[in-house]
């Protein structure tokens, strides 16, 4: 004898579907709200890596500024050899802002400027973002390199206590030198460009690194690291010459004589480096405003998340003079 079977009514059916949209939707909401947490954590952790990087790249250089290997004194006064400034040298502003010491005013082994134009340092540079800094660092790379390991397209920097040479990997005869060791010699230029990157076409800040070599084009640029929109410098400046720094100055009010002695009279920068994500996120709005010593960025709600380092760098080799 068969049993009457009962179906679900169509309340019941009602009724189900409904519970099952609320737990399918609040499945979905969890799982929306745990994609847009990733996103977010790996963006902010992408600005950090990229931020750290760039800062300690720019503090390694600033702290060894103006280092000339075992010479206990100033370059310029001590060279024996030095090759000439190329014409189409990368020079920042100043009678003796070159990659070489010149027998005219001090040499600047540190100098910044602000970009106020794409094209700087002697053309040598066209494609400058604007409204971030140019800085030039000269020095020694810090560890010293056999004869039989100097590259033809490097120079190199030959010192003792008291006397110096800066020559040609392919010099072929190394000058004789009493007590003294080879290092690289090296002339840094940073600033930022804006590169087209990836498929969709995005604008990407880059910061850029231009690196001496012996070529037909004495500076070589190449892209350090992506998502750096600013860099700006505040140089502490000792203006009554005791030891001290009494103020700190960005580069457009530095006097003349500040980068002509700038082993005596700046003995700090502050640096500023603002980061970008490389893309854009459409959820969220940067209403913030970024003070970079005396001047500010407003991200104006774009969707663009950020960071801003800054940090202060006492430089080692300060109270050397170089004239």
């Amino acid at each position: 004898m068969m049993k009457n079977q009962r179906g679900f009514t169509l309340l019941e059916i009602f009724i189900a579907l409904a519970i099952g949209l609320v737990i399918i939707g609040g499945t979905l909401s969890v799982f929306v709200g745990l994609k847009t947490t990733t996103t977010e954590t790996s963006s902010m952790g992408e600005l950090q890596e990229n931020g750290r990087f760039a800062v300690a790249i720019l503090t390694e250089d600033l702290l060894r500024q103006s280092f000339w290997g075992d010479l206990n004194g100033a370059l310029s006064s001590n060279l024996q050899l030095v090759p000439a400034n190329a014409a189409n040298d990368c020079e920042g502003e100043g009678l003796n802002n070159g990659s070489f010491p010149e027998d005219v005013g001090g040499f600047r082994a540190l100098w910044g400027g602000p970009i106020i134009n794409s094209t700087i340092l002697n053309g040598c540079v066209t494609d400058a973002a604007l409204n971030s800094d140019v800085l030039e660092i000269k020095r020694a790379i810090a560890s010293p390199v056999a004869i039989g390991e100097l590259e033809d397209n490097r120079y190199y920097i030959q010192s003792n206590l008291t006397e110096a040479n800066i020559f040609p990997g392919d010099i072929g005869a190394v000058p004789a030198l009493v007590e003294s060791r080879i290092w690289e010699y090296q002339h840094h230029i940073y600033y930022i460009r804006e590169s087209s990157i990836g498929t969709d076409g995005e604008v990407v800040p880059v910061l850029m690194q231009g690196r001496l070599q012996n070529n037909a084009n004495p500076v070589s640029f190449n892209m350090l690291v992506e998502g750096i929109e600013r860099i700006h410098f505040m140089f502490g400046v000792d203006t009554d010459n005791d030891g001290v720094v009494n103020a700190y100055m960005p580069s457009n009010e530095m006097q003349a004589d500040y980068w002509d002695s700038a082993g005596v009279r700046i003995l700090a920068v502050k640096m500023y480096v603002l980061v970008r994500s490389i893309r854009r996120d459409n959820n969220y709005s940067n209403d913030n405003v970024y003070q970079m010593g005396d001047m500010s960025f407003d991200a104006n709600g774009d969707t663009y998340r950020r960071i801003l380092f800054s940090t202060t760098v006492a430089l080692y080799n300060a109270r050397v003079k170089e004239f």
